[in-house]
């Protein structure tokens, strides 16, 4: 059952309104990500995933990450629109945060602006944002979405969402 979307302000989004299947935009959103004082990716050349239910996820190109910080992590996993996704760890000094990145080395034709990017979850890291806003996580502990105060919901991850 489709849940009743959230009223829509002015500059706002709703998620409901964003496609199915997904699609990739380029967004020229300052994207940052902090993590023990240190800036671990820092761009204005981000590609943006957006689906119906589901926040932004934000992926970033990989000379726009700390250029130490990223080690391949075990496993994949296989998106229908996307292809196999391959995983990341973030290694900051002695501080490990287990596969909290994910890439498509080879997307499909319609993700191909997805080469040689990397997308976060957010709840891992001191401070991820869009334009200078701290973005709050993707409820789940699946999903990547990124939410400001620009996009509305109800996301997909919290309870009830597994039908939608």
């Amino acid at each position: 059952m489709r849940p009743r979307p959230d009223p829509v302000g002015p500059d706002q989004e709703s998620v409901w309104d964003f496609p199915r299947p997904a699609v990739a935009q380029a967004v020229d959103a300052h994207i940052q990500i902090e993590h023990y004082s240190r800036i671990l990716a820092d761009t204005r050349s981000a590609i943006r995933t957006i689906e119906t239910s589901h926040p932004p996820s934000y992926y970033i190109p990989r000379v726009d990450i700390a250029p130490d910080v990223l080690r391949r992590a075990v496993g994949n996993s296989f998106c229908e629109w996307k292809g196999t996704a391959e995983y990341w760890d973030v290694v900051v000094g002695d501080n490990v945060l287990p596969r909290v990145g994910w890439s498509y080395p080879d997307p499909t034709a319609a993700f191909a602006a997805l080469r040689d990017h990397v997308a976060f979850y957010a709840a891992p890291f001191d401070r991820c944002s869009v334009d200078g806003e701290v973005v709050i996580p993707q409820p789940g502990d699946f999903y990547g979405g990124w939410i400001t105060s620009r996009v509305v919901g109800p996301f997909k991850g919290i309870a009830g969402s597994r039908g939608w």
